[in-house]
């Protein structure tokens, strides 16, 4: 299969592009997707602008930031350099992504806020606010049930054991997560079950997600598709896990090998892509184990510089090629 490729040139526009993210000091530049579309956006000839959580907010329903323009650099000593610190309308500027992590937590929803209060006065934000906080990224698959393994979403600690009786083992997690946090596989008759379901719900006053445990994970490992605009990159990044953990999570520790796309990963792609697309969210991951669908990020996925790295791809600038059509549609 031929690799996915971006031409720079492509897009006959110049855009300013606000990156809201984490502190870009702490990234692991050979690994961060966001710097993977930060330099792409730089190639196509955009102007970058650098902001965290924190430089936002809303004064009289007008979105602002406290902005710095940035360069950023492929290099792992030397990635970034940060100019003077200006603040501004967010809405002067052509396009925001927004790729702060989670957790999915109430200041992460205030922030969804005052970027829509920009989206509605002509800002292109990525993906949507509206959609970071309607597309919970456990809870969405259940708009997908075809797509999924057997799932409860639940805060009642007996309805999970039943769950586990029926399924024998399963997976839990809480709903606010990344990376593999809290994460636990329970088999019946393990004695730490109940530990385990009342530390993730709370005693039952918080809600979890259980699912079936997919055993394929061990051998083909849980792999993430990106998806563009509604339409997948050609590679998935299938990540091991070790044999001493149960996660298929690169930040815990699970190895990340490429793969080309098999037909039950184009017919997942082709069943929620669209809906996707129609929603605004242009850039998300599909975690996929054994063929089944178990989360669909939206809020700052993963996996470009690895699958880059393998296949010698362009995934962001596939993004970028997108962004840059969305913005000549507008």
């Amino acid at each position: 299969m031929p690799a996915a490729q971006s031409t720079p040139s492509a897009p006959p526009i110049r855009a300013r592009v606000i990156v809201v993210m984490d502190p870009i000091a702490s990234i692991k530049p050979a690994k961060d997707t966001t710097l993977a579309m930060m330099l792409s956006a730089q190639r196509h000839g955009w102007e970058l602008w650098y902001a965290e959580q924190r430089d936002l907010w809303l004064s009289d329903g007008v979105a602002f930031g406290r902005l710095r323009p940035v360069q950023v650099r492929d290099d792992p000593d030397y990635w970034f350099t940060l100019g003077d610190v200006q603040i501004a309308k967010l809405a002067d500027f052509d396009a925001l992504l927004m790729r702060k992590d989670p957790p999915f937590d109430m200041e992460y929803i205030y922030t969804t806020y005052i970027l829509e209060r920009a989206e509605l006065h002509g800002l292109l934000v990525l993906n949507r606010p509206q959609g970071l906080r309607d597309m919970n990224e456990k809870v969405f698959t259940a708009w997908f049930p075809q797509c999924c393994a057997p799932t409860h979403i639940t805060r009642d600690m007996p309805d999970m054991h039943a769950f586990l009786r029926e399924h024998l083992r399963i997976v839990v997690k809480p709903l606010d997560g990344m990376g593999g946090k809290s994460i636990f596989v329970v088999d019946r008759g393990d004695k730490n079950a109940n530990v385990i379901f009342e530390t993730l719900t709370q005693y039952g006053t918080r809600y979890a997600i259980v699912q079936k445990y997919l055993p394929e994970i061990v051998a083909t490992g849980d792999s993430r598709i990106l998806v563009i605009d509604g339409e997948p990159a050609p590679y998935a990044l299938a990540r091991i896990p070790t044999a001493q953990d149960n996660r298929g999570n690169l930040a815990a520790g699970a190895r990340g090998e490429g793969r080309e796309l098999n037909d039950r990963d184009r017919w997942l792609v082709g069943q929620i892509g669209p809906t996707l697309r129609d929603r605004g969210m242009l850039f998300v991951g599909l975690d996929v184990i054994g063929g089944f669908v178990t989360e669909i990020n939206v809020t700052s996925p993963t996996g470009v510089r690895e699958l880059d790295k393998q296949f010698k791809t362009d995934i962001a600038g596939l993004f970028m090629d997108a962004i840059a059509k969305r913005l000549t549609r507008n």
